[in-house]
Formats: structure tokens, C-alpha cells, sequence
């Protein structure tokens, strides 16, 4: 089997003078490598399924189709993923969430006449994540994004039956709570703060996509949830795109039953009392 370092000089041309371990891999091992010219690179190693060739195809999307910065993606296979290395290591401070909330209002302007979902499935987490074209978005939220990775979470034995079956008559109301958008947003899809790099007050990049075109409310409820953005985010960002009432004290914890799934799929845990807790908020 090649060694990384092996792939990295048959890919550049150079062999790194070192390679070292980085936090933050999910789906698989991520690497810095220090290369002879300076231009230093990420690897992030994975197994069969990963989604890391779906990863470095979002990433490539995103260069090319919107303004959003992300890295550069040199190669990206079901096993390895190679990448140019951004500058990062700030917390996100006021003046660097002012500037996520313009980045991100230009993202959310992006839209499509296909509907809500995108050209191919993608990932979140290392889970699959399907994007069937709709028209109506309380449909896709509701069987694509719910009830599927509800029914996942189940499947894995994380999350009881039971409680499959409230969220099952609760996605059927969702109509009492959300309406149709305006138009479909492309969205990041997996907006928390280890997936958004910053230095000096500016966002470097952006990192993990699991792309889609959805309501951006979906998006802006996600950064919320582990306390990605503040009010300096949505005070620019409401400057750009004002947010319909209702917003913070409902539709924020609906569209965060989400991502919570996911967490309760990949985790267990405390996440499923945080789905109990939201479906029992609104009498299920």
C-alpha cells in the first residue's frame, strides 16, 4: 500500500518534510503536511464510505459556483482528500462574525429554478445525505431531512421507536409552524464553529460542506445551535436579508431538530433528550 507521504510526492512532485497529526477528523485521520516550498497542505485519510470524494466534490462546487471562501482541493478519492491549508486559529469575534454574515447573505442569494435539494446527494458527518430535487420545500424537510435520518438514528438503535413515532406526527404538522420560502438558498449545510476559520477579525474559509439548496432559515438556526454566530451575525446578516417574525422563537428550534438527528445518529447520548425536549415543546 502507498504511504501518504508516497501520494503526496507522486501528486506535487514534492515529498513533505513532515506530516503531522490534526484534531477535528470525523469521518477519518487528518494530517498537516509541511512541503519543501512552503505551500503547506491538509490530508484527511479515510475508509471505504467516507464520503470524502463527495467532500472534495462540494468543495470544488463551492470554488467554483459561489464566493465563499474554501480551500483549494488538489485530490479527493473515497480515501484521501488533499487540500491546500488555510490560515486559522482566531475565535470567532464580532468583526469576524460581521464578516461570516456578509459571506454567508451572498451564499444564501444564490438560488436555483430546480427547487429545493441539489445535483447530487452529499454528507454530513460521513453520512450519507440525500438531495432529491423538490419543488415544495416542507416535503424535502420533512422526508429528507426529518423522517430520514430520524429513521437512521432508529436503524443505528439510537434513537427509540417511540420516540420515531412523535417526530413522525409532528413532521405532519409542519405546517402550523414554517411556510414556503421565497426561493431555495444554497446553504453550506454544516455551519458550526469548527468548520468556519478565521484570523485577524476575517474568515479564512469555510471547511465540511454538506451542500444543498434548502431555506436558508435551516442554515442560520444550525449556527445557533452549538453558538457558532451572535447578534453581531444576525444584525449584518438581517442587514442583507431580514428574517420573517418568529424566526428566534419558534422556527429556530424546529430546524434544529436537524442537525440534532444527525448528532443523535452518530452519538446518542444527550442529544436524543435535546430531540425530546423540542418535539415535546410543540405537544409531541
Amino acid at each position: 500500500m502507498t504511504s501518504l507521504p508516497d501520494t503526496i510526492e507522486q501528486l506535487t512532485g514534492q515529498r513533505p518534510d513532515q506530516v503531522s497529526s490534526l484534531s477535528g477528523g470525523c469521518v477519518g485521520e487528518v494530517y498537516k503536511l509541511s512541503m519543501p516550498d512552503g505551500h503547506d497542505l491538509v490530508a484527511k485519510v479515510g475508509k471505504p464510505h467516507s464520503g470524502l470524494d463527495v467532500e472534495g466534490r462540494m468543495l470544488t462546487y463551492l470554488a467554483k459556483h459561489s464566493a465563499l471562501p474554501v480551500p483549494q482541493v488538489h485530490l479527493a478519492s473515497e480515501l484521501l482528500l488533499v487540500m491546500d491549508v488555510l490560515p486559522s486559529g482566531d475565535d470567532l469575534g464580532p468583526q469576524a462574525q460581521i464578516h461570516a454574515a456578509d459571506l454567508v447573505a451572498e451564499l444564501h442569494a444564490l438560488t436555483t429554478s430546480n427547487g429545493f435539494g441539489f445535483a447530487f446527494d452529499t454528507v454530513i458527518g460521513g453520512l450519507a445525505q440525500p438531495n432529491p430535487w423538490h419543488v415544495n420545500w416542507l416535503t424535502f424537510f420533512r422526508d429528507h431531512r426529518l423522517l430520514y435520518m430520524g429513521q437512521e438514528a432508529v436503524r443505528a438503535g439510537r434513537l427509540p421507536a417511540s420516540m420515531m413515532l412523535r417526530l413522525d406526527r409532528f413532521a405532519a404538522k409542519l405546517d402550523r409552524w414554517l411556510d414556503e420560502p421565497d426561493q431555495p438558498s444554497l446553504i453550506h449545510g454544516d455551519m458550526w464553529t469548527g468548520n468556519v476559520l478565521s484570523e485577524r477579525g476575517r474568515i479564512t474559509g469555510f471547511i465540511d460542506p454538506a451542500l444543498y439548496f434548502a431555506n436558508c432559515e435551516i442554515e442560520l438556526a444550525f449556527s445557533t445551535l452549538f453558538n457558532t454566530f451572535g447578534p453581531a451575525f444576525f444584525d449584518r446578516y438581517q442587514e442583507h436579508r431580514p428574517l420573517k417574525p418568529g424566526f428566534f422563537e419558534e422556527r429556530v428550534d424546529i430546524y434544529n431538530l436537524y442537525p440534532l438527528l444527525v448528532h443523535v445518529r452518530l452519538f446518542g447520548g444527550s442529544y436524543v433528550q435535546s430531540v425530546d425536549r423540542i418535539l415535546k415543546r410543540f405537544g409531541f
